[in-house]
């Protein structure tokens, strides 16, 4: 099966606490985590997305680091992590590149932890990884989750992650990583 997965961690356009359009920061440890979680599961490209030029520059001093800097000789491993991350300014960035790269726009798979109507369940997103010939874009949100106006624009709107217990407040970093193993399992890709 040809590599087509990428995924999306969204910081702009985010829902506040107060139901505003926010963007929030990025933090080291998604930066990190989730580059390991996708290299892992052989994600082709995991972007970062903040209209914000001075989060930007944080992210890319941190990959300078890793990539180019001390820590590339440091830890290797995660010189390798990092080789698939990249920060982009909007969603709509992502969507062009990965359709200049792939020569199809990705179909778009919406997640989040709020029960919502006409979710696709994890063994149905499955199906549709094995089989769809478009490449497929997973969207992640930070905050207090992505708006609206993102997910009427995706194709797929992914069944929220249910442990045993009424409390479902997972980091994103631990979302991620548990949705591509539910979603690629052991599965070559």
């Amino acid at each position: 099966m040809l590599n087509k997965l990428y995924v999306a961690l969204i910081h702009y356009p985010i829902v506040g606490k107060d139901d505003s359009i926010i963007s929030t920061a990025v933090t080291n440890l998604d930066i990190h985590d989730i580059s390991r979680s996708c290299r892992t599961y052989n994600i082709k490209k995991f972007f970062m997305v903040s209209n914000l030029s001075a989060q930007r520059e944080i992210v890319k001093r941190v990959f300078r680091y890793w990539k180019e800097g001390f820590g590339k000789k440091h830890n290797p491993n995660r010189n390798d992590a990092l080789s698939i991350a990249e920060i982009r300014k909007y969603l709509e960035d992502v969507i062009e590149e990965i359709t200049e790269i792939e020569g199809k726009r990705p179909k778009l798979v919406f997640t989040s932890a709020k029960p919502r109507e006409k979710e696709i369940s994890f063994d149905e997103m499955k199906k549709v990884i094995r089989e769809e010939t478009a490449p497929i874009l997973i969207l992640y949100g930070t905050g207090w989750g992505m708006p609206e106006e993102i997910r009427e624009i995706c194709d797929y709107d992914l069944d929220p992650i249910r442990g045993k217990a009424e409390f479902n407040h997972l980091s994103v970093r631990a979302a991620v990583a548990i949705s591509l193993d539910r979603l690629i399992g052991e599965e070559t890709i």
